[in-house]
């Protein structure tokens, strides 16, 4: 059985329990931009429930043109006004960098990416570098916002403030 298959037959599970449909702006006006990371099981680290919360997901985690999109969209159309960042260890990007990535792209498929994969090798620092842009931002109407990194060996949240750890 292809995992598509199985994921679909886990669905009419699900479904048979769904608590119905909430209102389309989270309840409580927050969006989370997290790695795309499949151990990170957001809703429980976060203590959210179904319509709680705009979640961005992305390799990373990162702070990209797209994220900006989407962040704006939930703030102006949808009424959220703080964001978490979770990032967290032994992440993907820090086992390569942009070049090596691009070219390994390029070698496989004969073309080379037109974006950066947005690699980094200190994810304390990547979550600075989040913060930053997001602060930096025109497009948002809050730059309220706090970036954590998950520990993927422990399931514990550690603050990251934009000048170091949180005490």
């Amino acid at each position: 059985m292809a995992e598509i298959d199985r994921m679909l037959e886990a669905n009419k599970a699900w479904a048979a329990q769904f608590p119905g449909s909430k209102p389309v702006r989270p309840a409580r006006k927050v969006a989370v931009v997290a790695c795309m990371d499949s151990r990170i099981p957001l809703f429980g680290v976060l203590g959210l429930e179904i319509g709680d919360a705009h979640v961005i997901r992305n390799a990373g985690g990162v702070i990209t043109e797209d994220t900006i999109r989407s962040l704006t969209l939930s703030q102006h159309a949808l009424g959220t006004r703080e964001i978490v960042l979770v990032h967290h260890t032994e992440c993907g990007l820090q086992t390569t960098d942009d070049v090596s990535f691009a070219d390994k792209v390029e070698a496989a498929t004969g073309r080379r990416p037109p974006w950066a994969a947005r690699t980094f090798t200190d994810v304390d620092d990547d979550v600075r570098e989040s913060i930053r842009l997001i602060k930096e931002s025109p497009y948002l109407l809050s730059h309220e916002v706090r970036g954590t990194v998950y520990d993927v060996d422990t399931g514990l949240l550690r603050e990251i403030t934009d000048r170091g750890p949180a005490a």
